[in-house]
């Protein structure tokens, strides 16, 4: 038997206690007073299955036959209804065919475009007439397969214009495209779909793999920092023990040299003491002498008194210093401002290995990895040598006789024939220029380079605040700080420029099929930079191509 005959349409469960209400629907006492109890205040009762009113509300009675009946079925083991015949939510899908309170539907029909419940879809697995028609899973978005032009199914799939169409599509506006059926076109999509999957899903084994080389990278950069902690703490304090060390000798010096000038000058103070004791009795007897009344007294006995003997102390006095240890604490204070400086001068080392050897990435290698830093650059008309027509969104230059109408500007180049980027540049980033003419330099500058100075320190290459590469008819050349090193390499008219700032790399590249590099810089920027280019000949041009 139907269990759903059985059940109560409020709770899903096989009735307790069941009334039937005037309209011949059943339900659980309680489920059905509580229902109508919501609507007391609209004095209006209703039905929740067919909507039928009731006024006034109406006096619920057990039905004792229905009670009975299900109290026997109860006994067979029959239960409540299954899951899948419970009634449709609101993220259900429903039934299209039940006309009452509609079930949840378990089939959509791609024929039909409709969709069945378990007791409707038997249908379409019985009737012969069914039996080609298409079944999913239950699905809201069916309407999507009907044309809303035409209202037909559609089960076309223009290859040309890439969307399905119906029958009366492909007889009008899509008349003369290449089209298959739906199924036809899933086919290929599936085969494209299926390629897509294997190069996801490769490239998910690659970067898996990539994350456990960084994951092995992280461990290795961990051990090596600790085992580095370590040793540096041993080195700085056996460092500091020495210093220490050096510290209680000088002091041990200091205070032993410090006892025997102090016992020295105590010595000589006891003997000028004497001395100026045995003056004193000297002076008290020429004193004596000097109220003798007696004239023949007086000359018999100054010859005896009035001799002095000589000091042998006083002149060493006067001609010594007052400055003792005054030395000592000079050469200590310059011990420690070298050490300073040696100090300074490996935690910046140190702190440039650290960042250069840990953080540092894999070079690209070939013109795709090369692309992944394209940075578009443009030129600053700030900078610009008048004699430059600036133009292509400020990205191309030509050399022109005339002179632009450039303001003044301190940052302009008033002597050599160039120009800066106003990107300033950091991390790692790459760009290409095309020029023609007799010659470039393709450059990287910090900001602060000379500008109007007449002397050739201005040019890109020629000082130490800039790297360059020469372009020639027939050669390529290096320039910086005004040394000059021949590159050898094939001639193009294209040339890349790859920069990673922080591990202190410049690379310059001849790219035309392939990519040549001509030369590498390894060395340590202190500031950002900016692309440069200088250019000699009427009518040369040089152009950063947008790459991306």
């Amino acid at each position: 038997m139907d269990s759903r005959k059985f059940c109560c349409s409020i709770c899903l469960d096989l009735l307790k206690d069941p009334v039937t209400i005037p309209c011949g629907h059943s339900y659980c006492m309680n489920c059905i007073k509580t229902h109508w109890d919501g609507e007391d205040q609209r004095r209006i009762h209703s039905c929740p299955q067919c909507r039928k009113d009731f006024i006034p509300r109406p006096v619920l009675v057990k039905n004792t036959m229905l009670a009975e009946l299900v109290e026997e079925l109860k006994k067979t083991g029959l239960q409540a209804a299954p899951a899948d015949l419970c009634y449709a939510g609101p993220e259900d899908v429903s039934c299209d065919v039940c006309t009452e309170r509609k079930l949840k539907a378990v089939k959509s029909c791609l024929v039909c475009l409709a969709s069945y419940c378990e007791n409707h879809i038997k249908f379409h697995y019985e009737s012969a007439a069914f039996k080609k028609h298409q079944l999913v899973e239950p699905s809201k978005k069916l309407q999507e397969n009907i044309c809303p032009r035409h209202d037909e199914v559609m089960k076309i799939f223009c290859r040309t214009d890439q969307q399905c169409i119906c029958y009366l599509c492909f007889m009008d506006e899509h008349k003369g495209h290449e089209t298959v059926s739906a199924a036809a076109g899933r086919a290929e999509k599936q085969k494209e779909l299926e390629a897509s999957r294997q190069q996801i899903q490769q490239r998910i084994q690659d970067r898996q793999k990539d994350v456990k080389l960084l994951q092995q990278e992280v461990e290795a950069i961990n051990v090596s920092a600790d085992k580095t902690v370590e040793d540096s703490e041993k080195t700085f304090t056996q460092l500091i023990r020495l210093i220490q060390k050096r510290s209680s000798d000088v002091k041990q010096q200091l205070r032993s040299q410090q006892e025997t000038e102090v016992s020295r000058v105590k010595e000589l103070q006891e003997k000028l003491e004497q001395e100026i004791t045995e003056l004193k009795r000297k002076d008290a007897e020429l004193e004596q002498l000097s109220h003798t009344e007696d004239h023949n007294q007086f000359l018999h006995n100054y010859p005896s008194v009035s001799a002095l003997s000589e000091s042998t102390h006083s002149s060493s006095i006067k001609s010594r210093p007052r400055r003792h240890f005054e030395d000592v604490t000079a050469a200590v204070e310059e011990l420690r401002d070298k050490l300073q400086d040696v100090l300074r001068y490996r935690r910046t080392n140190i702190s440039w290995r650290s960042s250069h050897v840990l953080l540092s990435e894999p070079r690209p290698k070939t013109r795709n990895e090369f692309l992944k830093y394209s940075q578009e650059i443009t030129l600053d008309p700030k900078t610009a040598h008048r004699n430059l027509l600036l133009s292509e969104g400020n990205r191309k230059f030509t050399v022109m006789k005339q002179q632009q109408f450039y303001p003044d500007h301190p940052d302009r180049f008033t002597y050599y024939i160039q120009v800066l980027s106003r990107e300033s540049l950091t991390g790692r980033c790459y760009w290409e220029v095309e020029w023609s003419g007799e010659a470039i330099h393709v450059a990287v500058s910090y900001k602060n380079i000379s500008r109007n100075r007449i002397q050739n320190d201005c040019i890109f290459g020629f000082n130490d605040k800039s790297w360059a590469l020469y372009c020639g008819a027939n050669s390529y050349a290096f320039l910086y700080n005004k040394t000059r090193s021949s590159v050898p390499g094939p001639g193009s008219s294209r040339v890349g420029v790859y920069l990673d700032h922080r591990a202190g790399v410049l690379s310059f590249y001849s790219v035309s099929e392939t990519m040549t590099l001509l030369h590498r810089v390894q060395t340590t920027f202190t500031q950002p930079l900016h692309a440069g280019v200088w250019v000699a000949g009427l009518g040369s041009t040089a152009e950063f191509i947008k790459t991306k």
